[in-house]
């Protein structure tokens, strides 16, 4: 089975996704099992028509949806403890408890369908974690009907953007579905209400498969003051679309590793991440320093950051909280993080150029990014760039 987008109501979601998703997987030999929801899945005629989430949930050791009384799994802080964004507790526990409290201006996160309990959602996650009260905005492009998978992307999107950059306006747009037309038409207005707000990140956790006309898409992620963030998928080493647009940082997938008492060990690539060489799209300027690994064309991911497993609350998703995983996890946790850091970039192409200055800069690219070196997702993940975590993984605010 490839991915399809079907409405669902949440009283039968769990059902329906456990019995129309694909076969489940291991992110790892002796890594969590995944089922991918009917939002994610893409099939051949979707190609360059809709676009599909890229967010899994996770199997419990019986096999079933991972559903929990209480947030148990990776989350804001344990990630903020990771990349050296606050004051390193020992061993980085899940339990960190040091949050992020960053975060000016705005950061858009686009997403096809509606969420209804978006506002609950992102409330109830801020709670749970000692946060403040959200300032959260949700604007509809269109009329779009409640989706569950959807919904369960949307509460991702929104909770990791919020836990990285808790002072940020987070604003959801809704595109009325998951058709590119309406998600660039909700870009385009993401666009707007970002300029309106003074700049900021638009996150963008959907995709589909690489398609001849893509370059002529690019032309919705650009915006003054604005910078682009897109997932590069969950098809380990294949690219997606728009992570393969020269207009948005490329965010790929990795996997925390932990010890039997739960301190933070390593950070290795997810092998479902995904990345590679574009088909279409020629190399951007800002990889010329890399050009000996991504040839005549634009390389992906950019940049990467924790895919494996995250907690999220989501009522209409998965009916309260539940574990994911996903390069949706990443595009929105790297926005927060940018958001948060405070250098406001004019474009993605500046972002992204300040980003690999400092990768050609050794010092600086050690201080600033860890180079992820072991792990695969098809291509493995070596010293310096390559096509399964790009530069490496953020590590404190400089360089961002």
């Amino acid at each position: 089975m490839r991915r399809s987008t079907t409405l669902l109501t949440s009283a039968v979601a769990a059902l329906f996704l456990a019995f129309t998703a694909a076969v489940p997987v291991a992110s790892a030999a002796d890594g969590p099992k995944y089922v991918v929801p009917a939002s994610s899945i893409e099939r051949p005629e979707d190609i360059g028509v809709r676009a599909h989430t890229n967010i899994l949930l996770v199997l419990d050791e019986h096999g079933r949806i991972s559903r929990d009384a209480a947030p148990v799994n990776e989350n804001p802080a344990s990630l903020a403890c990771i990349y050296h964004l606050v004051k390193k507790t020992k061993g980085c526990p899940k339990t960190s408890s040091i949050l992020p409290n960053g975060g000016t201006r705005a950061i858009a996160l686009v997403d096809a369908f509606d969420n209804p309990n978006a506002a609950t959602d992102i409330t109830t996650f801020a709670s749970a974690y000692g946060y403040g009260s959200p300032n959260f905005t949700k604007v509809k492009v269109g009329n779009p009907p409640a989706n569950s998978g959807w919904a369960l992307e949307e509460s991702l999107d929104i909770e990791y953007a919020f836990g990285m950059a808790p002072n940020a306006q987070i604003i959801l747009v809704e595109a009325n579905s998951n058709s590119f037309a309406d998600l660039e038409a909700a870009e385009d207005e993401a666009v707007s209400l970002l300029q309106a707000a003074g700049g900021g990140q638009a996150s963008n956790s959907w995709g589909g498969g690489e398609f001849s006309g893509e370059k002529s898409h690019d032309k919705h992620f650009k915006g003054a003051g604005v910078v682009f963030f897109a997932s590069s998928g969950d098809a380990g080493g294949q690219v997606i679309y728009p992570s393969a647009s020269p207009n948005v940082v490329s965010v790929g997938g990795t996997r925390i590793e932990r010890d039997n008492k739960g301190n933070f060990t390593s950070e290795i690539g997810w092998n479902s991440g995904g990345g590679g060489p574009s088909q279409f799209e020629s190399r951007p300027s800002y990889q010329d320093v890399v050009k000996k690994v991504v040839g005549s064309h634009r390389g992906t991911p950019d940049i990467s950051s924790q895919a494996a497993v995250v907690e999220i609350y989501s009522q209409y998703g998965c009916g309260g909280y539940c574990a994911v995983a996903g390069t949706s996890i990443s595009s929105p946790t790297l926005a927060g993080i940018v958001n948060a850091a405070g250098k406001f970039k004019s474009s993605t192409k500046s972002e992204l150029t300040a980003a690999y200055n400092e990768y050609a800069d050794a010092t600086k690219y050690a201080a600033d990014f860890t180079d992820i070196t072991g792990g695969s997702n098809g291509y493995t993940c070596a010293t310096g760039y390559e096509f399964c975590t790009g530069i490496g993984t953020p590590k404190t605010y400089k360089g961002k």
